[in-house]
Parts: structure tokens; C-alpha cells; sequence
């Protein structure tokens, strides 16, 4: 099967549709270390993620990009997942990681620990806009709880 790569955006916070609220869901911020590269392999193995295969080196141009921030995803005070947030030129962050941990795929966490982390995007200073990207290889529900979040189709410039 080909991989489809599916780019979506928001150009507003008011475009955020949030999903109900999960009690004991949280996301925090954390500095990266050992345990954003952990949680990108257990969260992207089951779905061939780049990043499950990234050598030492890669790992460490990754983990030391100073502009890049990451969140861990919890719920009931245990580690559900990670998200990432790469600031960008005029405004715009890019979610360049967002997933649960398989032991709590299908709890009907995502939709709220999405929100949160969508949130959290527009709540950086000056940003306009939001993207990211998802694929025909991720959780079949990642597109459409992207879509239920108020992100919308968008193509880049070849």
C-alpha cells in the first residue's frame, strides 16, 4: 500500500472544535533527553514512523534544536504519549509529534489530549497559524480526530 501524506491547518485559534473534557488528562511541558526519543519509538513503531529509525547523531540534532518543544501527554499521573512543537518563521508552529503510547491507544484519550496540545500551540506568543501532518500509515482514527479538531486540507508549494 502507498503512503498518503495528508497536510492540515488551522489559520485561527477560534478554529480549534475542542473535544469533551477526560478527567486526568494532562500535557506538561519537559526539556528534552532520553525519554522524548523513548516515546517517539514506542508511539511510532506500530506506525513506521522516520523517527523510530533515527540514528544517535540524528537523535541529538533532533533532541538540541533549540526552538523545538516538547510535551508529554498523562493520564492519571502516568506518561500516555508525547507531542512536539517546532516553532516557525511568521508565526506558524508546526506539531511535528503527537501520539499516544499503545497501552493507551483506544482509552478515548486522544480527542481531549489533542485539544490540549492544539491549544497549547496557539498559546505560544505570535502564532498565526498551526500545521501538521499525518499519514495512511498512522492510527487510522489520527485523521479524523484531526479533522473533528477544526484542522482542515491544505497543499504545500512544490
Amino acid at each position: 500500500m502507498e503512503e498518503i501524506v495528508t497536510q492540515l491547518e488551522m489559520t485561527a485559534a477560534d478554529q480549534l472544535n475542542p473535544a469533551p473534557a477526560v478527567d486526568g488528562v494532562a500535557v506538561r511541558a519537559v526539556p528534552p533527553g532520553p525519554l522524548i526519543r523513548e516515546l517517539h519509538v514506542r508511539i511510532g513503531t506500530p506506525h513506521q514512523w522516520p523517527s523510530v529509525t533515527r540514528g544517535d547523531d540524528e537523535w541529538d540534532r533532533w533532541l538540541a534544536d533549540p526552538h523545538r518543544q516538547y510535551r508529554l501527554v498523562e493520564y492519571r499521573g502516568e506518561v500516555a504519549g508525547a507531542a512536539d512543537f517546532e516553532p516557525q518563521p511568521g508565526g506558524v508552529v508546526e506539531i511535528t509529534t503527537f501520539g499516544l503510547v499503545p497501552e493507551f491507544v483506544g482509552k478515548g484519550l486522544g480527542g481531549y489530549a489533542l485539544t490540549l496540545v492544539v491549544a497549547g500551540a496557539w498559546a505560544l506568543p505570535g502564532t498565526r497559524r498551526v500545521w501538521l501532518h499525518t499519514s495512511t500509515l498512522d492510527h487510522p482514527n489520527a485523521l479524523p480526530n484531526y479533522l473533528r479538531r477544526g484542522f482542515r486540507g491544505f497543499s504545500r508549494p512544490a
